[in-house]
């Protein structure tokens, strides 16, 4: 892959993985993701911003070539050091031997833990600056979008901004520009409910760090760089960390998955006691159920009620599915209660109820089984768990 400008002296450099389609383990890459990297060059001085994955190093050294000689690289900056931005740092300091790495003092001991050495690391934060030469790198705090070490730069001649993994999505095209691939807005929103929606807040202050900078091009980590309507993605941020707006009546969720339709009765009865206490319910069968299409939901939800029946001793897999899922939420101060109905050993509830504990919700209410197929007193039971579940909600 050859080296493209995005201005005057900057370049992208970094690398395509089309092959990957799970990254970290817990993502969904469907149309692959890029490894963006950067060269930043003054009169004086030239920089890397980040490295990529260490199994593209070879490519990613042959690339650089093509612009500079690397042992002229002064500075190489790690806006955040997961292995895919610095999985190639270690190889490019012996390449760079005169340069330094700069990072937030919070990246320090994960630079030195990455490298398994001690080496000067130049720290910087808010208002630090490093003169290139007629172009000039800034530096800006954000931590936890999303790990505690990130910063941005900006360099202010040419507007450019590079945000690390903020404003990025999983998606690889050789075109490299948004106003040149095929529309990746899908990648773009389950890019942020993966990876910056647990850090809503975060996100909202470091926007607010950088609304007044004259950004014309924001080149972040992965997927395409942006150079065309910034304010439509700043705004999509912007929404997409607004606080779901609360309603009048207490706002219940009910989740089940049922083999035979007896957790299903279960959680009917569930919904209908939390309705006769007055909350507004929606049911949802999770064996059909997407989470990540109704995070919002979730989100502006006062209490969830998790239904499973059990087997091998266990909740089944759309259960944990879903419940994976909330660990990317704000859940604390929520209520949250188990049901389900099982053959002769019924885990599931047990189970249920130490996850919900577990991503923060309280568990006011002792969950309810039912052995075999479900009577009136079960189905009685769980309506008074939805009546006392949504009584929680405000106690």
């Amino acid at each position: 892959m050859s080296a493209i400008e995005l201005a005057p002296g900057i370049h992208w450099i970094g690398a395509i993985d089309r092959d990957i389609r799970v990254f970290d383990v817990i993502m969904k890459a469907e149309q692959g993701t890029t490894y963006n990297s950067y060269l930043v060059r003054g009169s004086k001085s030239c920089a890397l911003i980040e490295t990529v994955k260490a199994r593209f190093f070879d490519s990613y050294l042959s690339t650089i070539k093509t612009l500079v000689d690397p042992a002229q690289i002064d500075y190489i900056v790690m806006n955040h050091t997961e292995p895919d931005h610095s999985g190639s740092l270690d190889r490019m300091l012996a390449e760079a031997q005169s340069a330094r790495v700069v990072s937030s003092k919070n990246g320090v001991s994960f630079i030195k833990g990455i490298l398994n050495r001690d080496i000067d690391v130049q720290t910087v934060g808010d208002g630090d600056s490093i003169d290139l030469g007629g172009v000039t790198l800034e530096f800006i705090q954000a931590p936890f979008l999303h790990r505690p070490d990130t910063m941005f730069t900006f360099v202010r001649e040419h507007g450019v901004l590079f945000p690390c993994d903020f404003l990025g999505s999983h998606f690889s095209d050789e075109r490299m520009f948004d106003d040149q691939v095929d529309d990746f807005g899908h990648s773009r929103r389950y890019y942020f409910d993966h990876i910056i929606r647990p850090f809503k807040e975060f996100a909202v202050r470091a926007m607010d760090k950088i609304a007044d900078l004259p950004i014309r091009v924001i080149a972040p980590s992965h997927g395409p760089i942006l150079r065309t309507d910034l304010d439509k993605y700043l705004g999509e941020y912007r929404n997409w960390c607004a606080v779901p707006a609360k309603g009048d009546k207490p706002r219940v969720l009910v989740f089940y998955a049922s083999s035979y339709g007896n957790t299903r009765s279960m959680a009917e009865s569930v919904a209908e006691g939390c309705r006769e206490a007055g909350a507004e319910v929606t049911v949802f069968d999770l064996e059909v159920t997407d989470a990540g299409s109704i995070l919002d939901e979730i989100e502006a939800a006062d209490a969830l009620a998790v239904g499973s029946c059990t087997i091998n001793g266990d909740a089944v897999k759309p259960v944990w599915d879903f419940l994976s899922s909330l660990a990317t939420l704000k859940l604390r101060g929520k209520a949250g209660a188990a049901f389900g109905c099982y053959g002769w050993s019924g885990e599931a509830v047990k189970y249920i109820e130490e996850r919900l504990k577990a991503v923060k919700l309280k568990v006011p209410v002792e969950g309810i089984r039912a052995q075999m197929m479900v009577n009136q007193q079960d189905l009685e039971a769980c309506r008074k768990l939805g009546k006392e579940l949504t009584g929680s909600v405000n106690a």
